[in-house]
């Protein structure tokens, strides 16, 4: 029997509203599905709950990718820029990753704005208690106001809420991030679905008042002068700036952190649950990195109508008048008022080696899940995990084909393949380092590599589609062009390019081939350039890198093609481990738990070896002669 009172029908229910639901119940509503999006606080939604910052080392790629397919996230920034630095400019383009300083108000009321105008999506404040599901396939929702929500598909996108409790100091108690309420029974409800609950934390640090900083004593870091989009609609963005500053944590802070690691519940024995290893709190760095005299701390703005400022670096969860102590030892801060104590929050999570790479469950069918729910850390990669289950329930309700994203085309898909083949046992955060091919995976790069994606699944609108095609066409015919342009030796050739300081020529060169040159660029062999073409400012980056990283784009584009015939020998997931004679007992268990879409997926997981990848491929080709 139906619980609750009927208060609707809808094609898709999104539970949550961080950077997850929003861009999950976008995507469902924008490809023509009735949506609703429940909220535990409509004051909440797309919370800057730690830092006010968008981007990042590995983190920019995936916010250019979920814009490429034509999600918001991007966008949005764009919109609440109050700083914006290129970072790892001295590497190579592969790594370069833009990160940017929002106005946390503004990014959360645009944001809220965007949800309320969009055709097909309905925002509701309630907790979300239950999910209905009948032979094994989601029903509905219930609230806790006793509200029966009947729908087709439901994408959980609860953030830190579950069973969340806050620790500072020897104090803890039931809490969601920011001050707001903790979500408990569904925690209770996912367990009776048969998920396995986990905890991870994770931290944010004190936030103080501009005015009680003592800006003659820190170092100023400015924003870039030309200011890069996030979004590739974008056209300019045009702001004054506003600069975050740098100090150092100093002996003195180290000494007075040591004498009080007892009364933080990390080290008190209070908190059992597993942080992440890439944003350790100001404790964990004392003790990894004894070492070390100092630490950096970066003083970020929250907006441009508030004093409040964020303090990178000093993620903490010592007793407050402890807090107060250690940053008041730190230079510039001597003064300091303290706004919001830092707290850290452990929350329940599931375990993402139980989800299919379209990240929908197993066990329950049109179940979807997005977000540090997956155990996954940080507003971008709950943003890439909304998008791509929202495009995926709906392909699902429609009976299309899903869209996969394998490691080869985005960094999103190296984030999912990760996470539901080798699983996390720590928050999982995002870095350059974990793509096998960061060079044909740049961020500069995403919109060629993503658009007719987003396109043929109807969330790329027409104009976006359009713009996408202009771009692919003036940089695929430059360099058709500059192929062809050959640049003879004459003395008054020669005297030009003496000039421009690189070595005459002595047989006639393609303007392709000078601008390989590592002294020359696109941009200078304009003197030598009679016919050449307009182009904005992205088309010529990708015209540079394209021929500046020829050989060694060709040679990664022959290492994608390798992996691309692991990947098409398909493994079917009804298929019997235990009937192929040869693979470990390790490899079996885990082979039959993740169910693996290919052998390629299967040889990316923890505990399957090589030799065990091998018997399964003889398995698979004696099957296939047997006609199997």
């Amino acid at each position: 029997m139906n619980k609750g009172y009927y208060d609707g029908k809808y094609d898709v229910i999104v539970i949550g509203a961080g950077h997850a639901g929003c861009e999950a119940a976008l995507a469902t509503a924008r490809m023509g599905k009735k949506t609703l999006i429940l909220t535990m606080s409509l004051d909440a939604i797309a919370l800057l709950a730690c830092n006010p910052s968008i981007g990042g080392t590995g983190k920019g790629h995936l916010v250019k990718e979920v814009d490429a397919l034509g999600g918001e996230m991007g966008l949005n920034t764009d919109y609440t820029t109050i700083q914006s630095r290129m970072l790892n400019t001295a590497k190579g383009p592969a790594v370069h990753s833009l990160r940017t300083q929002t106005d946390k108000s503004e990014y959360q009321i645009r944001m809220k704005n965007i949800l309320e105008n969009q055709e097909n999506l309905d925002l509701r404040q309630g907790e979300v208690t239950e999910i209905l599901v009948e032979d094994e396939k989601v029903t509905g929702v219930i609230t806790r106001m006793g509200a029966r929500y009947d729908t087709s598909s439901v994408i959980i996108c609860t953030g830190t809420y579950l069973k969340g409790r806050i620790f500072v100091g020897d104090l803890n108690y039931e809490g969601g991030p920011n001050g707001l309420y903790p979500s408990n029974e569904l925690s209770e409800c996912l367990k009776g679905l048969g998920f396995e609950m986990r905890r991870f934390k994770t931290g944010t640090p004190a936030r103080i008042h501009r005015k009680s900083v003592d800006f003659s004593k820190v170092i100023e870091q400015p924003g870039d002068e030309e200011i890069i989009p996030f979004s590739f609609l974008t056209e300019k963005i045009d702001i004054e700036q506003i600069s975050c500053y740098l100090t150092y944590t100093n002996e003195e802070t180290h000494k007075i952190i040591r004498e009080n690691l007892h009364k933080s519940p990390m080290y008190s024995g209070d908190v059992d649950s597993i942080g992440p290893r890439y944003c350790p709190s100001i404790e964990d760095k004392i003790v990894r990195f004894s070492d070390k005299n100092r630490h950096q701390v970066f003083l970020e703005p929250e907006g441009k109508d508030t004093h409040e400022m964020y303090v990178q670096g000093m993620s903490s969860t010592l007793p407050e008048e402890v807090l107060v102590k250690m940053m008041k030892s730190v230079e510039g801060l001597e003064d300091v008022k303290i706004m919001r104590s830092a707290y850290a929050i452990e929350y329940d999570c599931i375990d993402p080696t139980e989800l299919k790479r379209t990240l929908e469950s197993m066990r329950i069918e049109n179940l979807f899940f997005a977000g540090q729910i997956n155990g996954t850390s940080g507003y971008e990669e709950a943003a890439s995990q909304g998008i791509v289950a929202g495009i995926n329930a709906v392909l699902k309700l429609n009976g299309q084909d899903p869209m996969i994203l394998d490691r080869s085309e985005g960094y999103i898909g190296v984030l999912i393949d990760d996470l539901v083949t080798k699983g996390t046992n720590e928050p999982y955060r995002m870095m350059t380092s974990r793509s096998e091919y960061r060079l044909t995976l740049r961020q500069d790069n995403a919109d060629l590599r993503l658009t007719e994606k987003g396109y043929k699944v109807g969330l790329v609108t027409e104009e976006r589609y359009k713009r996408y095609l202009e771009k692919k066409e003036a940089v695929e015919s430059e360099l058709k062009r500059l192929k062809d342009f050959k640049v003879n030796p004459s003395r008054e050739i020669n005297e030009i390019i003496k000039e421009l300081g690189t070595s005459e020529l002595k047989t006639p060169t393609t303007l392709y081939d000078l601008i390989k040159r590592p002294e020359l660029n696109y941009d200078i062999v304009e003197k030598l350039d009679t016919d050449r073409p307009t182009l904005n400012r992205e088309a010529r980056m990708q015209v540079e890198i394209q021929i500046k990283y020829d050989g060694y784009i060709d040679k990664q584009i022959q290492q994608i093609e390798q992996f691309k015939k692991l990947e098409s020998k398909k493994l079917s997931p009804d298929m019997d481990y235990e009937a192929v004679k040869g693979i470990r007992l390790e490899a079996r268990q885990k082979l039959s738990a993740i169910k693996p879409e290919s052998v390629g997926q299967a040889s990316r997981i923890s505990g399957v070896s090589p030799a065990d990848i091998n018997v399964l491929l003889i398995y698979l080709e004696q099957q296939r002669r047997l006609g199997k």
